[in-house]
């Protein structure tokens, strides 16, 4: 591989260039027959995907990576089927392309309709999870964008079957298969020449670890939308009820301690009666129960508490050294939920349930393409609605001004 980084960014930014044209015109129908297809193969090729992942699991675990990304990077049978069914989910959700946000007739005569259209190419960087590879190529396709996928390195094996499936499918449909890029070089030395190509690449998104976050916004001349760390944050209000706390607690932190959407700081209300019987259950599943080091993102069985004397000092806290993804309040005092519901700014404010639903599945959205923690385009779960921007076609009959 030539370390002549432009030019292979050129190159690459090109072929997805030529190929969105191809796609943004595709019939829905079109689409959705590929994408089942797609479910299908994934299905299919599930012994040649684990044998991929295989290799990538050796690699991580001579490298002794950590275990929130081992497990992020992690292929099971059960894990492929999930894959299939988001793509599944992804192909029954109605299109958005062409749908008409406004439609009417101007007092001079000209009729005026604005309708949502592709945003073009979107460059994708992400670590771990090579689901996102699926992922974010079927949101994209639906939409009638092209994509270009930069994994990390440690996914490479299991990125690259992922890829090439859906690439082949697309070739057997007389599709470019450049519609979707796998970017097979992983060095970070190319980011600098790749994010400067804002004529060919309309939006970059990039979700992983804080470091590639900065790295992105710093360098990118192109329109950048950040999926930042998730430093997760719940309340245990005093009326909070015995059992439930309990379940979505631990269900928040132990059930995949390894995702964006786990619980990281622990905040309770120092009245709350059932402390012990909270923080035992979770000493039962294995979690550390940290004081401090509440703006970190563990990704693990560690778990920062914080104690409260108020809900005002439980607000204060969460605005202090939340990230802006997710936030629940467990509580039976409606007041109460109001005001934390009123008062904290994030893009996902849940009561009396698992921070675990924060995810663009669970939103009815199939997939996303990451969880957005910015305030421009989109916020929250990145889903096919969000992969469109608008056209307003205007008609006249000779009409000036």
């Amino acid at each position: 591989m030539s370390n002549n980084w432009k030019e292979y960014s050129e190159s690459i930014a090109k072929r997805a260039w030529v190929a969105k044209r191809h796609i943004k015109s595709l019939t829905s129908e079109t689409k959705n027959t590929i994408l089942r297809e797609l479910a299908g193969e994934l299905e299919k090729n599930t012994d040649a995907i684990i044998e991929a992942n295989k290799k990538d699991i050796a690699e991580g675990e001579s490298k002794k990576l950590a275990s929130s990304l081992m497990d992020r990077l992690l292929l099971t049978p059960e894990r492929i089927q999930g894959i299939a069914n988001s793509v599944r989910d992804i192909a029954n959700l109605e299109d958005p392309v062409g749908a008409v946000t406004r439609g009417t007739t101007l007092p001079n005569g000209v009729e005026l309709i604005t309708k949502k259209v592709p945003i073009g190419v979107l460059l994708v960087i992400y670590e771990s999870r090579p689901n996102v590879t699926i992922d974010v190529a079927s949101l994209c396709f639906k939409s009638g964008n092209a994509c270009i996928l930069r994994g990390g390195k440690e996914a490479l094996h299991s990125n690259t079957i992922l890829a090439s499936i859906f690439s082949q499918l697309l070739k057997i449909h007389n599709l470019p298969e450049d519609a979707v890029v796998f970017m097979e070089e992983t060095d970070r030395e190319i980011l600098p020449s790749l994010l400067k190509l804002d004529q060919f690449i309309d939006i970059v998104v990039p979700r992983g670890g804080e470091g590639l976050i900065r790295t992105v916004t710093e360098l990118s001349s192109i329109s950048v939308v950040k999926h930042d760390k998730g430093v997760v944050n719940l309340f245990v209000d005093e009326s909070a009820d015995k059992d439930d706390t309990i379940s979505i607690v631990l269900n928040s932190k132990v059930q995949r301690p390894g995702v964006c959407n786990a619980l990281e700081n622990l905040i309770i209300h120092e009245n709350y009666p059932y402390k012990k019987e909270l923080l035992d259950a979770l000493k039962t599943k294995n979690v550390q129960i940290i004081n401090g080091s509440y703006d970190e993102e563990f990704l693990d069985l560690r778990l920062s508490l914080k104690m409260v004397s108020s809900l005002d000092e439980a607000i204060h806290f969460i605005n202090e050294f939340s990230s802006g993804h997710t936030e629940t309040i467990l509580s039976k005092d409606f007041q109460n939920i109001k005001k934390f519901q009123e008062n904290i700014d994030s893009a996902g404010i849940f009561v009396n349930c698992s921070t675990r639903f924060h995810d663009g599945g669970q939103f009815g959205l199939g997939a996303e393409v990451g969880i957005s923690t910015g305030k421009l385009h989109v916020r929250g779960p990145m889903g096919l609605e969000h992969l469109t921007t608008t056209t307003t076609y205007l008609t006249g009959n000779g009409h000036v001004r």
